[in-house]
């Protein structure tokens, strides 16, 4: 492809990425309303972004292997179409359930737009130029962050909308993305005979899904260290040893355990599940905090977050175009590691009365550590696999770097709620749940609550909030370390097509 056609496809896959994240951060600020409406309890509150990130982490490498194997144009344009189907479901919702289960579809559909977008624009440019494009696809990801809650948040402050719209908003710019990516995107048809591994994926989707329900359920609903939790992780460990077993056997492996012998690939991985891990855990819960222990509209709330986007906006970009000019990718991704760990240390000293000023100063230098290490982390290990492995290996990284977010929101968002309720309880002088978690109690309304009260809460939701940074703080060190250890690499010049046709002809 030309230049010209490279940046018209480009900006088809800009537009599907759009959408996706607009739809998962549209609703940031709606859900306290959305979940209070439907009568949902903090536990729903977790569900709801944690089903949504579970179907996206479980389908990328099914997603993955299918680019590898199909035709990538259909297959973006059918995730969008996923996309358009659970979102409508979703802004029809008359319960709480009807809207989890919504966000299966929607997630479905993020997981092939995650998984196919980078590995489309990397067949069509070549490592040392990706930089660039990178730069772009996070600057559109900050766009869209800061987008979808300032959207959402006006939604549910305008009485002539609502927050359905935070659903029915992404439906025309889908549909948008699926008919601009048909004018646009052209890639040729490799036809082969080809057989998809569709037992691995069961029992991957089933063992990680199983885990997840674990996290996301232990501390409230049982003890940690309950039968419960004992029956969850040993199921859930017996079925991804079974799909272990069956990958290491079958010819088309969804996930394929060779490409762990490359070092760059494994240490990527590594790294892309914890920054995940301490990234998602954090940042999914800010929303939250703003709303129900700043006292925050969710209009505010959006605004809010500006410091944190622009941050990870700037620094995404300016990496990218610094990286492209001068090849070197290892300090750009070791900076981004030094201040994700300082932005969540910083964000474990907040409580119900830190000034707006100083949670914006925190929130630079969390999104610049972000911006630094979300997509270049990407290009490095597209620069170092043969490009036959390229979509596997690309949505290994996103499989990995998913699977980490959802365990840090499932399991720290059980983690907020048992504190809460806790210290919720301790305020009011209660007795406590026979649980000890306290993690089935519903999202308050605190503006229906009597002051005394709605202040002990504001307290409760600002502390535990502060001990999920504190947590996700050495998951993040833990990934730096692993970081020390990703050998610089010249990047390629040729992009995966040239390289590809550059294989055949030999």
């Amino acid at each position: 492809m030309n230049r010209t056609g490279v940046l018209q496809a480009f900006s088809g896959l800009l537009m599907g990425m759009f959408v996706a994240i607009l739809a998962s951060t549209v609703v940031a600020n709606a859900l306290p309303r959305i979940v209070s409406e439907l009568g949902g309890s903090q536990s729903s509150y977790t569900w709801v972004v944690t089903t949504e990130l579970l179907a996206m982490t479980a389908t990328v490498p099914l997603w993955g292997k299918l680019a590898d194997l199909y035709n990538k144009k259909l297959l973006v344009q059918l995730s969008l179409a996923l996309f358009v189907v659970g979102s409508l479901v979703a802004g029809f919702s008359t319960s709480i359930e009807v809207l989890i289960g919504s966000r299966i579809a929607q997630g479905v559909g993020a997981g092939g737009l995650t998984a196919l977008a980078p590995i489309i624009l990397a067949l069509i440019v070549s490592p040392r130029e990706l930089g660039k494009y990178n730069g772009v696809f996070g600057a559109v990801f900050a766009v869209g962050t800061v987008a979808g809650p300032l959207i959402g948040g006006l939604m549910v402050d305008t009485s002539w909308l609502g927050w359905r719209w935070c659903f029915f908003l992404g439906v025309p710019l889908a549909l948008a993305a699926i008919v601009l990516l048909q004018r646009t995107l052209n890639l040729p048809t490799v036809r082969k005979e080809v057989r998809v591994d569709y037992l691995g994926a069961a029992l991957l989707m089933s063992g990680v899904s199983v885990l997840l329900v674990w996290s996301s359920l232990a501390g409230h609903q049982f003890e940690w260290g309950s039968w419960q939790t004992a029956a969850l992780v040993a199921g859930g460990l017996a079925l991804l040893g079974a799909a272990l077993y069956v990958e290491s056997r079958v010819p088309e492996p969804i996930l394929p355990l060779r490409l762990f012998r490359n070092r760059t690939v494994t240490l990527t991985t590594l790294a892309s599940f914890l920054v995940g891990t301490a990234m998602f855990a954090g940042t999914v819960f800010l929303s939250q905090y703003f709303q129900l222990s700043l006292g925050k509209s969710p209009t505010e709330a959006g605004l809010l977050s500006l410091p944190m986007i622009f941050g990870l906006l700037v620094s995404s970009t300016v990496s990218g175009q610094l990286i492209s000019r001068t090849g070197v990718w290892r300090a750009h991704v070791l900076l981004g590691g030094i201040l994700l760990v300082a932005g969540l240390l910083l964000f474990g000293t907040i409580d119900a009365h830190t000034p707006v000023l100083l949670l914006s100063v925190y929130m630079v230098v969390l999104g610049v550590g972000i911006g630094l290490l979300m997509q270049n982390l990407v290009l490095v290990a597209q620069n170092d696999v043969p490009v036959t492995d390229l979509g596997t290996a690309t949505s290994t990284l996103s499989f990995f770097r998913s699977l980490g977010g959802s365990i840090g929101v499932s399991a720290l968002g059980a983690v907020l709620a048992s504190r809460v309720g806790t210290l919720t309880a301790e305020g009011l002088g209660i007795p406590m749940p026979e649980t000890g978690g306290g993690g089935s109690h519903a999202v308050p309304n605190l503006a229906t609550l009597p002051e005394p009260v709605a202040t002990v809460i504001r307290d409760a939701y600002g502390e535990a909030t502060s001990e999920i940074f504190l947590i996700g703080a050495p998951i993040a060190v833990l990934a730096f370390v692993v970081l020390l250890f990703i050998r610089q690499i010249p990047l390629k010049t040729q992009s995966g097509a040239e390289r590809l046709a550059a294989e055949s002809a030999q």
